[in-house]
């Protein structure tokens, strides 16, 4: 995945298998807008929009403090297909889209905590 970011706004290029989707992936939401010094019991809500050829998704992320060292990442993934392909690759392969959104949750854990780019793996 590819980002060019500008203020509330990215280009997002995914590549899957030899497929490559551009989309636009706007933040619809950022609570507390200054990440910066986040009170323990608060909650930090990160929504955002992605608009490509043939669909429409809504991203909602929840962050917690679990604990002192771990944080309770929840996501909500929502699609909607226009598309005659992408309506019949959201009937016939769902769980591709949950796997999906596993391994963009995992590739960031992986930079978070590892500092691992997932564009410069060579697998």
């Amino acid at each position: 995945m590819t980002l060019y970011r500008e203020v509330n706004r990215s280009r997002v290029v995914m590549q899957m298998g030899q497929r490559k989707i551009e989309c636009t992936e706007t933040i619809t939401r950022r609570e507390p807008a200054d990440l910066r010094e986040i009170p323990k019991t608060s909650v930090v809500h990160f929504d955002r929009e992605i608009v490509g050829e043939g669909m429409w998704s809504a991203v909602r992320d929840r962050l917690t403090e679990a604990s002192p060292e771990t944080t309770l990442w929840e996501s909500e993934n929502e699609y909607r297909f226009s598309g005659f392909l992408m309506k019949l690759v959201g009937l016939l392969m769902p769980s591709a889209f949950r796997k999906q959104s596993q391994q963009h949750m995992l590739d960031f854990k992986a930079f978070d905590e590892q500092g691992k780019d997932v564009r410069e793996a060579t697998d």
